[in-house]
């Protein structure tokens, strides 16, 4: 886990033990992600997620939670609709470890077994750093693509930072118990979650190595390579995105001396 991390949640236990509510749970879902292999869905699930996190409830409207998440991203052209993506035949995995902080605001004043209201939507927005590392599959062998040089570029850097933000709706299913339903989005410093950003690396890199083939894989199987050195490989957009969505439980530890309802 990174340290900032444990920075954070060591700091939300020593600002007091006055805090009004303390909230754990965990989530599980989906992870989608929109880039140079899908530049048009904005909610395609490619792979799993799952969280931990935790919450201080300064209030029923404001709540600051620190989160752990893991999750696997993916896509391949050949399994496109568009002939021209079917032919470039590029493909990715990327497995996700994401530490972030939000803040979270409720529509409606919500705490079990304390507010009048035992549901609210929320809104949420904070700081998010993602550990990240794309793989793919060439000639039935799983390669790791950074440091390859598909596109010619220095190794780029394992982490990425970014601004969460996202929705979700909780539903006080009994006692100090919490369900909840959530997605969020990413757009991190980063065009390499998938190792597609710009363009063909020059002649000596294309296709005469392992590299070669991992950035010009239209020849896998026909062994006629559309590829050509400068030429665009991706979208020209200069970030990826990616998010979670997400069913939460939690359960809230309630001092009833810290309200006056």
């Amino acid at each position: 886990m990174p340290k900032f991390l444990l920075f954070i949640l060591l700091l939300f236990f020593c600002c007091g033990v006055k805090a009004q509510t303390w909230e754990i749970g965990l989530g599980a879902g989906g992870s989608g992600y929109m880039g140079d292999l899908n530049p048009s869905n904005p909610v395609k699930v490619s792979g799993p997620s799952a969280s931990l996190f935790v919450i201080r409830n300064f209030d029923g409207y404001f709540s600051i939670r620190g989160s752990y998440t893991v999750g696997t991203i993916s896509a391949a052209d050949s399994n496109s609709s568009s002939q021209q993506f079917r032919e470039r035949n590029l493909s990715f995995t990327t497995t996700l470890l994401e530490a972030s902080v939000v803040g979270q605001f409720n529509f409606l004043d919500y705490i079990p077994q304390i507010s009048r209201s035992n549901f609210t939507p929320y809104l949420y927005f904070g700081f998010a750093a993602v550990n990240y590392y794309p793989t793919t599959i060439y000639q039935g062998v799983k390669y790791g693509l950074r440091g390859a040089e598909t596109e010619g570029e220095k190794p780029y850097p394992t982490m990425a930072f970014s601004f969460p933000y996202g929705a979700g709706f909780k539903y006080n299913i009994f006692g100090a118990f919490t369900l909840g339903a959530e997605i969020g989005y990413r757009n991190p410093n980063t065009d390499y979650l998938d190792d597609v950003s710009g363009t063909y690396p020059k002649k000596d890199l294309l296709h005469n190595t392992t590299g070669g083939g991992l950035s010009d894989p239209s020849g896998e199987k026909t062994g006629i390579y559309i590829g050509t050195p400068g030429s665009q490989r991706g979208d020209g957009n200069p970030r990826d995105t990616y998010f979670f969505t997400q069913v939460t439980l939690s359960f809230t530890f309630i001092s009833q001396k810290c309200y006056f309802h």
